[in-house]
């Protein structure tokens, strides 16, 4: 299979592991090496607790996560899990999310001299809002620019910005990402959604509203991808409902250079090591 190049990267195929899906991939080392990479969930400044159960809904074609980004912050991440992930031998994307561009810069201060691949700036994550503002940051291609601007003054590693399409024509802020610096674009996150307790009329997730991800979001996804691949001279990276081989070869056709396989994974961890054998088949 071609490698694909990014910035300084080399991924040996197009399968990269999601940001929340296979944890930081300490767990399943040797399918997260057969993978071009993968990105952790997502590290933050301060550790977060995450929101209440429940936190996982099953919808018709996908699922409906409120996670909350439970995570250790970025210090014990650093000192206790990174150590742990040295035997890895595939790209290892590390997700840091903020709430405003100053603590997007702390963060990749903290991980510039660590032996990390590239970081993946989310702004995209329904839990995650500006903190002047009740928005995420990829809502605001202001905001974006400001984002990914503070995180490349603070580091020369690969930067991959994951951006939203919830109420924001992701063109707008993927052209603010390009200009501040991002050396790739992720597309795209999870959508917002509800789900409502048929007997108690109350929501059913303990963080009410949660974010939707899996097939059914993959047709719109793919659409998103097509259209700012048409427009804006970033390697993409498409993201939506893979679940085969030839989901995978749907979103190159349509501009990306690489894939994240996501919900996939919770189902079953073994999910991208079987797509990758697929598309190894398929193209003889």
């Amino acid at each position: 299979m071609t490698k694909i190049k990014i910035k300084n990267l080399i991924f040996k195929n197009p399968i990269i592991l999601a940001s929340g899906t296979f944890s930081f991939g300490d767990k399943f080392i040797s399918v997260a090496n057969e993978m071009g990479g993968i990105v952790t969930k997502g590290i933050t400044l301060l550790p977060r607790v995450g929101n209440p159960p429940p936190r996982i809904c099953e919808t018709p074609a996908g699922i409906l996560n409120s996670v909350g980004l439970e995570n250790p912050g970025v210090d014990k991440f650093c000192k206790e899990i990174l150590p742990r992930l040295q035997s890895l031998k595939t790209n290892l994307i590390v997700n840091i999310s903020a709430n405003s561009a100053k603590e997007f810069s702390i963060l990749a201060q903290k991980l510039n001299d660590t032996n990390i691949d590239a970081l993946e700036i989310n702004i995209s994550c329904p839990n995650i809002k500006d903190k002047d503002c009740n928005k995420m940051i990829g809502q605001d291609p202001k905001a974006t620019y400001e984002a990914v601007k503070a995180v490349r003054k603070q580091t020369k590693k690969t930067i991959i910005t994951k951006l939203t399409a919830n109420f924001i024509d992701p063109l707008l802020t993927a052209q603010a990402a390009n200009d501040a610096g991002t050396d790739a674009i992720c597309l795209i996150n999870t959508l917002y959604g509800l789900a409502i307790d048929s007997k108690t009329g109350k929501p059913f997730l303990g963080g009410i509203t949660g974010g939707l991800s899996g097939p059914a979001i993959k047709p719109f996804a793919l659409y998103c991808v097509w259209h700012v691949a048409s427009k804006v001279k970033l390697p993409i990276i498409g993201c939506g409902g893979i679940v085969s081989a030839d989901d995978v070869l749907e979103y190159l056709h349509a501009g990306s250079k690489l894939v994240e396989v996501g919900s996939a994974n919770l189902r079953n961890p073994y999910a991208g090591l079987e797509i990758l054998k697929e598309i190894n088949r398929l193209r003889g």
